[in-house]
């Protein structure tokens, strides 16, 4: 069973793992780091389920072509043929996730990678933000009545209400939206993470983080903006792949799930209860002190009574009231005052 809604329903984080293209084309890498990432305390591992030739044509002029930041240079079709994830390897990786007690999600770009993915056994879909537009993939998808996680990278207010609304017009409601910046890397000046709590309000889904910055800030800054899914991509140190120029090692992986469910457990709220370790603190607080010998029917006086720790007196806050007072018994210095010791 996909567990995403149940942990978003118990007030926890689920934290997806991508793998993408850092298998490095080889399966017992793809297959190492889903054990791996078992470890860490994640809920999820992700691949992708495409061909180049699901995604885009094997064409060389300047349209298919990259220009700038990470695939520079990069022909579309030589980049995903490159990076994509076998199809024969699928079905093992999801065993092997079934194994390590992983939920196993997948992006499909086209309706055949639907259709495969149930008949492994997929139990979710990822939409990329690429996709996103790509309304009729997303209907088809819906119509499977599996959650439905999609990334919202590059798409305007009436393009992320399109996506919703085609999953609504097939009867499918379990939608969790990704805040996403399609760059790789991420600048931290480009995320606008406080559109996440926005995009609850407007969209009326769960709202969580797909997060290709560095480092965990990303991810903890959106979990104390309220994201509820948290996705990041992987990789095995060492391993060279399309994506791990902007992935995270095992151990940096490790760190940031870590992170996150701290940062889960420290936004939770408003509860303005004591916790036990305050109500154990209480004592050392200030209260009214005798700071002098004093005698019975003498005034209380700046000299002879002040505020100080700890708390085993009366409150500071009758101070003044006191002041004037008469005492109704001998006190000695440093002896809490009472209410019975004033008149």
């Amino acid at each position: 069973m996909f567990r995403v809604f149940d942990k978003i329903k118990n007030g926890e984080v689920y934290i997806i793992a991508e793998m993408s293209a850092n298998h490095g084309g080889s399966l017992d890498n793809a297959l190492k780091i889903v054990r791996e990432v078992a470890k860490t305390g994640a809920d999820c591992l992700k691949i992708q389920t495409y061909t180049a030739d699901s995604l885009t044509i094997d064409c060389d002029n300047d349209y298919f072509r990259i220009k700038g930041g990470l695939w520079d240079g990069y022909k579309l079709y030589d980049l995903y043929k490159d990076a994509y994830t076998p199809y024969e390897w699928q079905k093992t990786i999801k065993e092997e996730c079934d194994r390590c007690g992983l939920d196993f999600l997948s992006t499909p770009f086209d309706n055949d990678a639907v259709d495969f993915l149930l008949d492994i056994g997929a139990e979710a879909f990822k939409i990329a933000s690429f996709e996103l537009v790509d309304i009729p993939l997303i209907e088809y998808a819906a119509s499977k009545h599996k959650p439905m996680i999609m990334s919202c990278g590059m798409a305007s207010i009436e393009e992320i209400n399109d996506a919703v609304d085609a999953c609504h017009r097939m009867g499918n409601s379990e939608i969790v939206l990704l805040k996403c910046t399609s760059e790789y890397p991420a600048k931290w000046s480009d995320m606008h993470l406080a559109n996440i709590p926005d995009m609850k309000d407007r969209f009326g889904t769960y709202i969580g983080l797909s997060d290709h910055s560095a480092g965990s800030v990303g991810a903890v800054a959106g979990v104390a903006l309220g994201a509820c899914v948290i996705e990041k991509h992987v990789m095995l140190e060492g391993v060279e792949s399309a994506d791990s120029g902007f992935s995270m090692t095992i151990d940096e992986f490790a760190r940031m799930v870590t992170d996150v469910r701290n940062a889960s457990m420290a936004v939770k709220g408003p509860d303005y209860e004591l916790t036990q370790g305050e109500k154990d603190s209480t004592v050392f607080r200030r209260s009214i002190f005798a700071v002098e010998d004093i005698r019975q029917g003498e005034e209380f006086t700046k000299e002879n009574i002040r505020v100080i720790r700890p708390g085993y007196g009366i409150a500071p806050k009758y101070y003044n009231d006191i002041l004037g007072k008469k005492s109704t018994a001998d006190i000695k210095r440093g002896t809490p005052l009472k209410e019975s010791d004033c008149k």
